[in-house]
């Protein structure tokens, strides 16, 4: 670790591992959310002029890890500081940086991201929610779905799309609605996932919009996107490691303790192997993790694209692999409330599944890595 992680790096994953610890399993979200805000931990990865701590991904995806680690993730940090905040001081006028920043910087305000639709998913080609120009700003029309936290956000980062004024072709660009914009309408999906970020159904009436409410350039397109998916691909691993090495954790105490016959179990090769296993792939995960995050934060948005998808993967499989392996370990008591991880059995696949399966991921690395024809 030392090798890998500066001082400064090592010393924040430890204030963050600490204050997790207090908070634990049993967290309350609001309550962990505010004091993480307040330390300077959610904005660490925002530009200090508007309250952040001039660090960048590899910061902020220490946080998430180690908060995940301890049992108490923060689902909304993918979103508010790392997606949404990102885009904003990338591409955002100076009004909507002094507007929204500092806020996402100290936690008081939060911004959900709505991109997946029912039928593009996360197909910014095929994405039909629509806006067009009006007298006084924009009209915005369309449906979004797994929209995570839209009920606690107080604005919505929604990517739409706009006629292209030379060819006519529609393109991908982000607008930010506030949570009461007449016409924003939002339904809860019912989800099998235990979560305290609820997932939402987004309806988009005509929901008009301000000049002001396109972020950057109306011709960036794809740029500005992905200056928000990278990182969100990024994160969306440091969740799933923190996920897993908190079960790994559960399931190596337990194996050092639980008996039978004379000696614990954890020095049976069957339990112990798939363990140290399950460790060796997180690791490998947090490497590609770290590599992607540091690409990103010095510019290599091709690089840190690469990377990150690769992160992303590794990390999903890693994590599916840890949760599994701790509850076998467990046996009988992995799937009680007491030990906490029957509920990852299915908040682990999350990062297989979001934001990007893994299928298409290995579509992107096949294509975009190897140079391989696409079967689409």
């Amino acid at each position: 670790m030392t090798v890998i992680e500066s001082q400064d790096h090592q010393d924040l994953r430890a204030a963050v591992a600490a204050l997790a610890r207090r908070h634990g399993q049993s967290y309350d979200r609001a309550t962990l959310w505010a004091e993480a805000g307040k330390l300077g931990y959610l904005g660490v990865n925002l530009p200090e002029e508007y309250g952040g701590g001039g660090g960048g991904i590899s910061e902020l995806s220490i946080v998430l890890e180690e908060s995940g680690a301890a049992g108490c993730p923060l689902l909304m940090m993918i979103v508010s500081p790392a997606i949404c905040a990102t885009v904003i001081a990338r591409f955002g006028t100076e009004q909507q940086r002094r507007t929204w920043l500092p806020g996402l910087a100290d936690g008081s305000v939060t911004m959900a991201f709505g991109i997946t639709e029912p039928d593009a998913g996360s197909n910014a080609h095929r994405i039909t929610t629509t806006a067009r120009r009006t007298a006084d700003g924009w009209s915005l029309t369309g449906r979004k779905v797994f929209v995570s936290g839209v009920d606690i956000a107080d604005a919505t980062l929604i990517v739409g799309r706009t006629e292209d004024a030379r060819t006519g072709r529609l393109k991908p660009c982000l607008f930010i609605v506030p949570r009461d914009a007449e016409g924003f309408h939002r339904t809860a999906i019912d989800m099998e996932l235990h979560a305290q970020e609820k997932q939402f159904e987004l309806v988009l009436d005509d929901v008009r919009l301000p000049a002001d409410a396109l972020v950057g350039e109306e011709d960036a397109g794809l740029l500005q996107l992905f200056a928000g998916l990278n990182p969100e691909r990024i994160m969306t691993a440091a969740f799933a490691i923190g996920m897993g090495r908190y079960a790994l954790a559960k399931a190596v105490d337990y194996a050092k303790e639980r008996q039978v016959w004379k000696d614990p179990i954890g020095a049976h090769q069957a339990i112990a192997h798939p363990l140290a296993q399950a460790h060796i792939e997180l690791e490998l995960a947090r490497l590609m993790m770290q590599k992607a995050a540091a690409l990103y934060d010095a510019g290599d948005d091709v690089g840190a694209g690469e990377a990150a998808n690769m992160a992303k993967y590794a990390a999903g499989e890693a994590c599916v692999k840890a949760v599994d392996q701790a509850v076998h370990t467990l046996g009988g008591n992995g799937l009680t409330r007491e030990y906490g991880l029957a509920r990852l059995v299915t908040a682990a696949r999350v990062a297989r599944i979001a934001p990007v399966s893994r299928e298409m991921v290995l579509n992107y690395v096949s294509h975009q890595s190897l140079g391989l024809p696409k079967s689409y």
